[in-house]
C-alpha cells in the first residue's frame, strides 16, 4: 500500500505523539508498504529526507512564518483551520506520492479535508487526544478533568488556555472543522478506551476502532552507545523514577506531597522539562535531570526500582508505563484516562485515585517494604508488554486499511458506520 502520514511534528521535534508516527512510518516500511510522512518544517531541518525508508516531507505554512502566535518557537503547531500555504504544498506532495491512505494525526488533518475528495484516498484519523471535542485537547478546565464541552465553557477554557486573542477563533474553528472531519473520516484510530469516550465517538455511528500505542520491536534491542555520560549521572543505590513534564496536569505536586511524607525513601529521579507551573522548591533527596535521549531514559528505566505516573488529568494512554513494564518494573499509576488500560491493579503496580497524595504514599511503602511483591509485578508488566509490541499492534492498522480500502471512502455519503473494540479489549 501507499500510506501518507500527517503529523504537525516529526523526529528530530520529538514526543510521545510523534514517536509513534515515526514507530509506525518505519514499521510499515520494513512491512514492505511505501510511506512517506508530510510534517511541518522548522528551522534547521531538511525540506526531505529519508529516514530508514520513510520518505519526510517538510511544508512551510503561513501561520508557522507568524512566530509570536507560539509560545514555543521549537514547536509551531499546526492550526485548526485549513493552512493555504500547507494545502497548496500538501497537494504538491499527494501529486507526487499518490496515496492510498492517508493517516492523520492532529490538526494537520485540516489542510487535507479540501483535497480528500480530489486525492481518492481513504482517511484514517488516530485521536491521541480529545481534540474532537476540546480545543485545549486535554478534556482539562481550571485544573481538573472537564466534565464535557459547551459553547460559553469552552469559549472561556480556550482563552483561559491560548489567551483571549487565539482562544476563541481556535475554539469556533476546531468546532467548525471537527464537523466537516466527523464526515470526512474513513476510520478513527482512539488509542484507548477512555479517547473513544470522552471524544464522544461511542454511540455516534462514527466508524472507529480501539487501537492503542505500542512499542518498537527492535527497542528492547537497541544499543546503549552513547548513553553512558547520561547513566553516570544516576544514584548508585535503588531509585524510584518519574519520566515526563514536570507540570501540575502530570501529578508533580501529588508525587512531591507522598515522597515527603515517606519515611528515609530512596532518591526520586525526574526525567522531564521543567514547566512555568513545576514548583519552584523540591523535597529533599529528589534529582532532576532535564529531558534525555530516549534510549538513556530506557536504561534508566532498568535500572529504577519503581516508576511512577501519578497524573491528575486523563492521560489518553501512556507510552511511558509500557517503557517502566517493558524493564520489568512495577508501576504506581493515576486510575484516569488511559492508564487502567495499561495497569493492572495489585498484578502489574497499583492504580491510585488521582490527586491523592495519601494513597500514592501508601502504594509506595507497601512496595517499598516488599521487593518480592515488586518482582512479582515486574514480571507481569514483562509479560503483560507483549500485547503492546509492534508485531501484534502494525497489523491492527494494516487490517483498517485493508477493510477501507475494500469498503470505499465516506466522503459525500452518509452510510451507517461501524464500532468496535480491537486489543484495549484485552
Amino acid at each position: 500500500m501507499r500510506i501518507m502520514m500527517l503529523a504537525q511534528f516529526y523526529w528530530p521535534v520529538i514526543g510521545g505523539e510523534e514517536r509513534l508516527v515515526q514507530d509506525l512510518s518505519i514499521e510499515l516500511v520494513k512491512r514492505g508498504h511505501e510511506v512517506a510522512v508530510v510534517t511541518l518544517w522548522h528551522e534547521g531541518l531538511s525540506e526531505f529526507e529519508l529516514d530508514r525508508g520513510v520518505r519526510v516531507y517538510r511544508i512551510r505554512g503561513l501561520a508557522q512564518r507568524a512566530r509570536w502566535l507560539y509560545t514555543e518557537p521549537g514547536r509551531r503547531h499546526a492550526t485548526p483551520w485549513p493552512d493555504p500555504e500547507v494545502l497548496r504544498s500538501m497537494r504538491w506532495v499527494i501529486g507526487r506520492e499518490q496515496p492510498q491512505i492517508v493517516h492523520a494525526h492532529n490538526w494537520l488533518v485540516y489542510s487535507f479535508l479540501p483535497l480528500k475528495r480530489w486525492s481518492r484516498a481513504r482517511l484514517v484519523m488516530t485521536l491521541h487526544d480529545y481534540s474532537l471535542v476540546c480545543a485545549q485537547k486535554r478534556l482539562v478546565r481550571k485544573g481538573t478533568p472537564c466534565s464535557g464541552p459547551g459553547f460559553a465553557k469552552c469559549l472561556t477554557c480556550a482563552s483561559d488556555h491560548y489567551g483571549a486573542v487565539k482562544g476563541i477563533p481556535v475554539t469556533l474553528s476546531n468546532w467548525m472543522m471537527g464537523a466537516v472531519e466527523r464526515k470526512a473520516v474513513d476510520m478513527y484510530l482512539p488509542v484507548s478506551k477512555a479517547v473513544a469516550i470522552k471524544n464522544s465517538l461511542i454511540g455516534s455511528h462514527l466508524p472507529f476502532q480501539v487501537i492503542q500505542n505500542f512499542i518498537p520491536a527492535d527497542t528492547v534491542e537497541e544499543a546503549t552507545d552513547g548513553t553512558d555520560s547520561y547513566l553516570a549521572q544516576l544514584p548508585k543505590e535503588d531509585y524510584l523514577l518519574f519520566v515526563g513534564d514536570l507540570s501540575r496536569d502530570k501529578g508533580i505536586e501529588v508525587l512531591f506531597r507522598a515522597y515527603e511524607q515517606l519515611v528515609k525513601p530512596p532518591p526520586l529521579v525526574l526525567i522531564g522539562r521543567r514547566c512555568a507551573d513545576t514548583p519552584v522548591d523540591f523535597p529533599q533527596n529528589v534529582m532532576w535531570l532535564n529531558s534525555w535521549p530516549h534510549q538513556a531514559v530506557l536504561e534508566a528505566w532498568k535500572r529504577s526500582s519503581i516508576g511512577l505516573i501519578p497524573s491528575v488529568v486523563p492521560e489518553t494512554f501512556g507510552i511511558v508505563v509500557l517503557e517502566a513494564m517493558m524493564a520489568g518494573r512495577p508501576v504506581i499509576a493515576s486510575r484516569t484516562g488511559g492508564l487502567p488500560d495499561i495497569v493492572v491493579d495489585g498484578e502489574t503496580g497499583f492504580l491510585v485515585p488521582t490527586d491523592d497524595s495519601a494513597a500514592l504514599q501508601q502504594a509506595l511503602e507497601r512496595l517499598l517494604a516488599d521487593p518480592q511483591l515488586r518482582g512479582r509485578m515486574g514480571q507481569a508488566g514483562k509479560q503483560m508488554v507483549a500485547k503492546f509490541q509492534a508485531n501484534t499492534v502494525v497489523p491492527l492498522v494494516e487490517q483498517v486499511y485493508e477493510t477501507i480500502l475494500a469498503q470505499g471512502s465516506r466522503s459525500g455519503t452518509t452510510g451507517h458506520s461501524k464500532e468496535s473494540y480491537s486489543n484495549a479489549e484485552a
